[in-house]
């Protein structure tokens, strides 16, 4: 096998990028190259002069991918960042601004063929569709499990490859169906290319498989062995225009060029370092490739890479085969010249040309018979007996013809006799013989010439030949001839239903006609030709161009047959133009006077059958979505026939898919023209104006097409209307998503676009005045539109609002200042109307239409309002497209860190502000996003949530995972005790939403009522106790509460928990010392109780209650506390410090039976082990609990698992807990006595278990 040559000299360089060359394509038209560079930038060429038109500039990071569509309009790159930008595809201008498209490199991109969708594949693991149209994403996007390589649409557009790590996916991009997954190379899959007919997919392999491999697209199995030629990775695959050759660029410095057919190199380039990329040019003489040389190399493909070029096979050499006769072949050289050989007399010419070929035959023989030696009679008769196909008689005559005196007659007849019978050899002699007698006769010559060329069965070339290598001699026979002869071939594959074949031989026939007009007499020139063989030579030129019109048809090939039957009319003379006519419609049949029974008629009414098969073939079209195609077969119907409403109704909707609005308006007009009592052209009417965004006039449409259905006279054209929705139907639907979407909106809004601020009926009806409004009443016009979410998202993509966060300052603006003004009018004399201002132009700018702001959307004099407001501000943040967190402590450029010791962070209202919104940013004084970071949502900023973390306590990943709820009460009371606000009773209100609880607000009511209120319904609806652990003063409401929520500052009492190892240990030592009936009682005892319960702020708590026998006051004070000495009944001494002063006492002087003193164990139910009914997973390792996993050994045969839990139990109690010491009222309540800092109480003796049976629920007020 012969060594490729490698090409070391490249034709010419395109140097100006400073960093190496990521990609590089052609513009379609020839005359451009874009390319994309590590330097952030793309550069757009000159490819006839390779001067650099433009260096394209926007990108921020390394540019890895480009693209251009299929018709050279855009120009599409992406970098590392994730960034996208669509440019103009003849300027280079930018059409967009970077758009954040994913969240890693962009590592490829292509357009679909129709080039309306862009599609992305990433390093972040995700393929993605996008409109070219909006440049907005398509659905969801496409999760991959790794790295996306290369994304690359088939040649049809109907199915998209992605290469990924390790594994190849083929999707349908339009129905998102995922079609198969298969494993190509050995690792990373780098890149695609699709052969030119779809039939292939190739794709290339990294280091460790460096080979292209070749996939069948029917079966996604591997077609022969891998291509192999290089030695490290190969980055890009490229496929010339005529699916010939591949190029691929590797790691290895060179670029090798595949023939596709035997995938041979044929040729190598050599870069002087790796290359990255590589294309050919549009005529594929020529490939571009580029790297880490900086540059692009152009080189010539080789001259003897393209496949040697079939010479043209003329339509005229089809092969005659077997569907024309030898003598039709022979009778066709024949007609080449009008040579003077037959001796006929008028009456038989006149026989022969009527086709009456008995009369003839009778007159000559008449003739024989008188004059028995004329050899001219008997060639005559032998010539009639050809035309009868009585080979034998014919021959017979032919032999006494040269019998009684050799002549070119004679021998010519017994040639073409010899041909009848099939006897080929003899004929040719008989052709040779005639010669003798040509006397050197141009024409009788090259009448011979044409009959012995018969022997090579292509009698149609020789004709051809012929005519070309003798033209001084009559070439218009020859071309009346081999028209003929092609009409013969055509007729004969129309009646054996080869329309492709008989088009392109009836095609041949017109073209040889083109020497000939129809109104010239060929008829009368060649009128030998008609005596010997029965040619209609009078229509030749009319059927030629006829059946070329009706096979044209037949064949599928429309649109040639109306240019075809255009070309005939604009031929023919007025005589034949009238015929055609009459033929076209189906009046009269094809003109064959004279003709012999092969050439057979059709009849045809070839408008109304083509402009059938042009509507039937149309409709096929518009079903698969093929709309150029079926707008062209429309066109070609209605050209046949104009008055078909049908045809105008389906070319509007072919014309709706291509989404041109202004001419399938027309077609709609016409069609209410056509037909001005059907609803099919108000139908189309509508989607026309739909489309072209006339929406008012669309739903006039509309509304016209019900009516016009409702007074329908056909049941079944009535029943239609069943499925339609009317406008009215619709704009209640709309009303009651609308009302849906505003219970989680504020009450009032400003208007960022007019600066207004509008209650719920204002944003109502200027949804209603907004062309979003209209498009969606004029687009949801049946009932299956009404259950999907695009009327949801539609009205949740209008009302999305922004919300602000900020801390008060000075004189803020409130809703009187601005009622009836525009904000952005306002002379900005304060702070607050200049923050107000630029909170609107930034949530503008952001998209949000409405915004909202406390200090002006609120009327704060009607106590409803304001109730209700308070009441629903976490949910309005929560709902909210975006909350603007201002800073205005925060200075320009600020450094990391500085958002910690903003006054912001200190402020009650702000800790829902920044939990309940899924999105957030944060701006700095000057209305600049802080730290410059332009992430879409600052919560997915690590940088800014890690600062919002140190600065609040708050984890960062409770942050993002936020959710109101009662789960983790005394975390969140933490989160709040430094918090200050404005009005006291606002540190309560400001956490109802984060705890998911509707709060009554009462101005005037004190904070340790506001927030034992929320306390008290925080205990009630949860049972969670733990907003009872804090030290500090105990509030008015209820003493078991704090008085403020900064008592909740230190974190809660953390006791250390057994193991379960000491669990076992102390369970095994319990055995022997504890009843175990007791320890079961107690057990059983707690169990039974009953959560806690609190309202009317009296507290139901539930607890293991030991009785203080003795408290003695320990000398001395210390700033107005109190430290006694307590004992208690089962409980280790200690030490309690407090505030409140009582009178010492012991046994021996107990104190008054109302002045109890109590400490007691709040119930946890935690502590009786029991797994958790709504955890299954819990329930089963609970059966393999510890209680099982010793030995039965250990345990003996009479411990229950009942038993086992007891004593758990039991070694639990003994551990240390923290206590409440309540003291009993005169009225028999009990309060709780606070202290400075948690009471620690210890059981003497777990195995003293009636110290621990006096379990009660306890009234605290």
């Amino acid at each position: 096998m012969s060594q490729p040559i490698p090409s070391t000299a490249p034709l010419r360089a395109f140097k100006d990028h400073t960093d190496p060359i990521s990609a590089v394509a052609v513009s379609p038209d020839r005359r451009r190259m874009v390319t994309a560079s590590g330097d952030r930038t793309l550069c757009l060429w000159d490819l006839k002069t390779g001067v650099a038109l433009k260096k394209m500039e926007g990108h921020r990071d390394k540019v890895w991918a480009l693209a251009v569509s299929r018709d050279g309009q855009f120009i599409v790159s992406g970098d590392e960042s994730g960034e996208l930008i669509a440019w103009h595809g003849e300027t280079g201008e930018p059409l967009t601004q970077p758009i954040k498209a994913h969240s890693s490199y962009i590592l490829s991109l292509d357009f679909s063929p129709d080039g309306t969708v862009l599609a992305t594949g990433s390093f972040d693991g995700t393929a993605k569709l996008r409109n070219t149209k909006t440049w907005k994403p398509q659905a969801n996007p496409i999760q991959c499990s790794n790295a996306v390589r290369c994304v690359r649409y088939s040649p049809s557009g109907e199915l998209l490859a992605i290469a990924k790590d390790y594994t190849i996916d083929i999707y349908n991009p339009d129905t998102r169906e995922y079609i198969v997954n298969f494993k190509a190379h050995a690792a990373r899959n780098l890149s695609l290319a699709w052969t030119v007919d779809g039939t292939r997919l190739l794709s290339v392999g990294d280091e460790k498989d460096p080979t292209i491999r070749e996939w069948d697209a029917s079966t996604w199995k591997q077609v022969g062995d891998p291509w192999t030629g290089h030695t490290s990775e190969i980055n890009d695959i490229a496929m010339n225009a005529a699916g010939t050759l591949v190029a691929s660029a590797s790691t290895d410095n060179r670029v090798r060029l595949w023939r596709l057919s035997d995938r041979r190199t044929i040729a190598i380039m050599q870069h002087s370092s790796l290359t990255a990329c590589v294309t050919f040019s549009v005529d594929g003489k020529h490939i571009l490739s580029g790297g880490y040389d900086k540059m692009i190399s152009e080189w010539e493909v080789p001259k003897d890479s393209f496949p040697e070029e079939a010479p043209q096979t003329p339509v005229s050499k089809l092969l005659i085969q077997r569907h024309v006769s030898i003598l039709d072949f022979n009778i066709t050289i024949r007609a080449c010249f009008m040579l003077q050989i037959l001796a006929i007399n008028t009456a038989t010419r006149n026989a022969c040309v009527a086709g009456d070929l008995s009369t003839a035959e009778e007159l000559l023989t008449r003739e024989i018979n008188t004059d028995a030696n004329n050899y001219a009679l008997y060639a005559s008769r032998s010539f009639v007996m050809t035309r009868k196909h009585h080979w034998d008689h014919a021959l017979r005559d032919a032999i006494k013809s040269v019998a009684i005196q050799p002549s070119l007659m004679g021998y010519v007849s017994k040639g073409i006799a010899l041909c009848g019978k099939k006897q080929v050899r003899e004929a040719r002699t008989a052709f040779d013989l005639a010669f003798m007698f040509a006397d050197e006769d141009s024409k009788i010559i090259h009448l011979l010439l044409l009959i012995k060329a018969y022997q090579d069965e292509e009698a149609i070339i020789c004709v051809q030949e012929l005519a070309a290598a003798c033209p001084n001699n009559d070439t218009l026979a020859c071309r009346v001839v081999e028209a003929y002869l092609c009409l013969q071939l055509g007729i004969n594959a129309m009646n054996d239903a080869r329309h492709d074949e008989a088009a392109d031989h009836f095609t041949a026939a017109v073209n040889s006609s083109s020497d000939f007009s129809s109104t010239m007499a060929i008829h009368s020139t060649y009128e030998d030709l008609v005596v010997l063989f029965g040619w209609d030579l009078k229509s030749l030129w009319q059927n030629a161009h006829q059946k070329w019109c009706d096979t044209l048809c037949r064949a599928g090939r429309h649109e040639e047959a109306l240019k075809s039957y255009r070309y005939t009319m604009s031929m023919s003379d007025e005589s034949t133009k009238a015929s055609c006519i009459d033929w076209s419609n189906g009046k009269s049949g094809v003109l064959m006077s004279c003709r012999p029974k092969s050439l057979t008629a059709f009849p045809s009414d070839f408008k109304r059958e083509c402009s059938v098969l042009c509507a039937a073939n149309g409709d096929a079209a518009l079903t698969a979505s093929n709309y150029d195609r079926a707008i062209d077969l429309y066109s070609a119907a209605i050209d046949l026939n104009s008055a078909s409403y049908t045809l105008f109704a389906n070319r509007s909707q072919a014309r709706l898919g291509k989404m041109l609005w202004k001419e399938a308006l027309l077609d709609a007009q016409k069609v209410i023209e056509l037909n001005p009592s059907s609803h099919v052209g108000y139908k189309m009417k509508h989607a026309a104006l739909h489309g072209a965004q006339c929406y008012n006039e669309a739903i006039e449409a509309f509304q016209t097409m019900l009516s016009k259905l409702d007074n329908s006279r056909d049941t079944q054209t009535r029943k239609l209307r069943q499925q339609y929705i009317s406008p009215p139907e619709t704009e209640r639907a709309i009303r009651k998503v609308i009302d849906a979407q505003l219970d989680n909106a504020p009450l009032r809004v400003l208007d960022t676009t007019t600066g207004l601020i509008c209650d719920r009926e204002a944003q109502i009806l200027a949804f209603k005045t907004s062309i979003e409004y209209k498009e969606l009443v004029s687009s949801t016009i049946t009932h299956s539109d009404l259950p999907t979410k695009r009327i949801e998202d539609m009205v949740m993509r209008y009302f999305q609002y922004a919300m602000l966060s900020h801390r008060w300052e000075g004189t803020e603006p409130l809703l009187e200042d601005i009622q009836d003004n525009v904000v952005y009018e306002l002379d900005p004399v304060s702070g607050g109307i200049l923050k107000l201002q630029s909170f609107c132009k930034t949530a503008r700018d952001a998209g949000c239409r409405w915004a909202w702001s406390d200090t002006c959307c609120i009327k704060k004099s009607d106590p409803a309002e304001l109730e209700i407001s308070v009441k629903s501000m976490f949910v309005w943040y929560r709902h909210s497209a975006l909350t603007i967190v201002y800073l205005s402590d925060v200075p320009p450029s600020s450094k990391s860190g500085t958002l910690a010791t903003s006054a912001w962070n200190t402020r009650g209202w702000t800790v829902q502000e920044f939990l309940a919104p899924k999105v957030i940013l944060f701006y700095q004084k000057d209305w600049t996003l802080y730290l410059g970071d332009r992430t879409p949502n600052h919560k997915e900023s690590f940088a800014i949530m890690r600062e919002l973390e140190i600065a609040t306590g708050i984890a960062r990943r409770a942050i993002l995972a936020f959710r109101p709820g009662m789960k983790g009460v005394r975390e969140k009371l933490q989160w709040a005790s430094t918090r200050a606000t404005t009005l006291e009773e606002d540190i309560a209100y400001s956490l109802s939403g984060i705890f998911g609880v509707r709060l009554g607000v009462d101005y005037g009511e004190k904070k340790q009522n506001a927030l034992g209120r929320l306390l008290q319904e925080i205990i009630a609806q949860s049972g969670d106790i733990t907003a009872l652990d804090w030290v500090g003063k105990s509030s008015e409401f209820n003493s078991c509460l704090p008085a403020d929520i900064t008592s909740y500052e230190a974190p809660p009492c953390k006791l250390p928990s057994p193991s379960e190892d000491e669990i076992q240990s102390s369970v095994s030592s319990l055995r022997g010392d504890v009843a175990l009936e007791s320890a079961l009682r107690l057990y059983q005892t707690l169990d039974h109780l009953s959560a806690p319960r609190f309202a009317h702020r009296r507290l139901h708590l539930p607890c293991i209650v030991f009785p203080v026998t003795a408290a003695r006051r320990r000398s001395g004070r210390d700033q107005g506390t109190y430290t006694y000495e307590v004992k208690a009944d089962g409980l280790h001494d200690l030490q309690i410090t407090t505030e409140v002063k009582w009178i010492p006492f012991s046994q021996a002087r107990p104190p008054p039976t109302w002045q109890t003193l109590l400490l007691v164990r709040l119930w946890n139910r935690h502590l009786l082990d029991l797994p958790d009914p709504a955890d299954d997973t819990e329930i089963v390792e609970d059966c393999e609990s510890p209680l099982h996993e010793s030995s039965p050994a250990e345990y003996e045969p009479a411990y229950s698992e009942s038993h086992l839990r007891a004593l758990r139990l039991m070694v639990r109690l003994a551990q240390p807990f923290g206590a409440f010491l309540l003291a009993r009222q005169h009225n028999g309540e009990y309060k709780r006595i606070a202290s400075d800092h948690d009471i620690i109480a210890k059981v003497e003796d777990v195995a003293s278990i009636h110290n621990m049976m006096d379990v009660r629920t306890l009234e605290i007020s």
